[in-house]
């Protein structure tokens, strides 16, 4: 037989996704709705903040460069068929000669490196609305996205595993995926957190926390011991603010303690 009659004779884009979404719901379960990433045009994998600083993340991995230029293709072009992201974890299908099952694992991001980061960045993020938009300060952006001590996972931190027979690590298959991890974070920033297992509102309380503690201390003693009742001619309860400043500040002593 001759060498290339052992490969398989080329299926066009269309006909492959079709074959795939066939299978599909088999392999998803009963009840599970498919979250395909769509087929699209362009020069950029993605266009908000999060997924554009994803895939360029992704981009500085050395390991990576000769695989990925497949699997920006394999994302255009409509070949995964579904995409899902939890807590540390991306599950996908990838059409290609078959349904293949894409898992990708990655760590959660360290309680010291979280903790490290919140302080860093306290008192420089307004609101969840300004963060997941990437509305946030230069300084803050370079905290996110440096190499070594921001969000993003290192390839340390990543496991990949793909149910084609191709034998490299990163098969084209996972890289799609990769990339569409980024296309996904277009829509739903919140879920890169999801992924790194941290909490993102965390960065407010830390700085609301801290402005407390920095703008009321000469107060402190004032509130826990006046009658405020006499002092303001009112009910305690009546003021707008101070039971939630207390809540806080006892959350806080908890953390600390």
């Amino acid at each position: 037989m001759a060498y290339w009659n052992s490969y398989r004779p080329y299926v066009p884009v269309h006909e492959r996704r079709a074959n795939a979404l066939r299978s599909l719901s088999a392999a998803l379960g009963q009840g599970v709705e498919p979250r395909p990433i769509e087929a699209f045009r362009g020069r950029k994998m993605a266009r908000t903040f999060w997924g554009e600083a994803w895939c360029e993340n992704l981009e500085t991995f050395s390991d990576y460069e000769n695989r990925l230029p497949r699997g920006r293709t394999y994302a255009r072009n409509g070949s995964i068929v579904h995409l899902e992201i939890g807590a540390g974890k991306v599950s996908a299908f990838v059409a290609g000669s078959d349904l293949y099952r894409v898992t990708i694992a990655i760590e959660k991001l360290a309680p010291d490196d979280w903790e490290s980061f919140k302080k860093r960045c306290a008192g420089g993020i307004d609101t969840l609305f300004d963060l997941l938009r990437g509305q946030v300060s230069d300084s803050i952006i370079r905290e996110i996205t440096d190499l070594k001590t921001g969000l993003f996972p290192s390839p340390a931190e990543i496991t990949l595993n793909c149910s084609c027979p191709d034998w490299a690590v990163m098969c084209k298959h996972v890289a799609a995926v990769l990339y569409g991890v980024g296309v996904r974070l277009d829509s739903e920033p919140e879920l890169f957190f999801k992924l790194r297992e941290v909490d993102h509102a965390e960065l407010l309380d830390c700085a609301s926390a801290d402005a407390i503690d920095e703008g009321l201390p000469m107060h402190e003693d004032v509130l826990e011991t006046a009658d405020l009742s006499e002092i303001f001619g009112i009910e305690f309860s009546e003021i707008p603010g101070i039971a939630g400043i207390k809540k806080m500040r006892a959350a806080r002593a908890r953390v600390r303690g």
